[in-house]
């Protein structure tokens, strides 16, 4: 997976400054290494019987649509507040830099059901905690939940407790 650092761009200072963003819009234009990451995730997770990826907006749903497409189940938008037109369950939750506030449907899938969580990176852990919590609500069992890239320097896997983390590619620093 070292090979698809060479194509994820390093951004500093955005979205502010003192943050180096990983952007993915290279690796998902290149046909071959965006094949690549999903046949990966594909093989790891074909035998898993998940029912639903559950992704988070928006960089989330471009793996997630590719990766449910291949694996023959259905996809779960998890979306930020006010953007999802039927009724929702939310969580708020601390980001570094303030809060924010999740949604799912209420009838997004049958209690029971095997869920993958699938997002493009993994930081601070956040975001992933809430969507298990929604999925959680729901009565849903994650089975993991999985990463294109993670940032192993802030600690996001030590949020997510009692489900498996998998990512692709790691950064041990800044």
């Amino acid at each position: 997976m070292k090979d698809l650092k060479t194509i994820i761009r390093n951004i500093p200072d955005f979205p502010k400054k003192g943050i180096v963003f990983r952007d993915i819009t290279p690796l998902i234009g290149d046909k071959n290494r965006f094949k690549h990451v999903i046949d990966e995730l594909a093989k790891r997770y074909k035998d898993k019987k998940i029912d639903y990826i559950v992704s988070v907006e928006s960089r989330g749903f471009i793996f997630g649509a590719a990766l449910s497409y291949v694996l023959g189940c259905g996809l779960v938008p998890v979306r930020k507040k006010g953007k999802l037109p039927s009724e929702t369950y939310e969580i708020t939750y601390d980001l570094e830099y303030g809060k924010d506030t999740l949604q799912i449907h209420k009838d997004a899938f049958e209690k029971g059901k095997r869920v993958l969580v699938l997002d493009d990176l993994l930081a601070t852990g956040g975001t992933t905690c809430a969507a298990i919590d929604l999925v959680k609500n729901l009565g849903g069992e994650v089975v993991e939940t999985a990463f294109v890239i993670e940032l192993e320097f802030l600690k996001g896997r030590e949020k997510i407790k009692d489900v498996p983390v998998f990512s692709l590619v790691k950064y041990d620093k800044e």
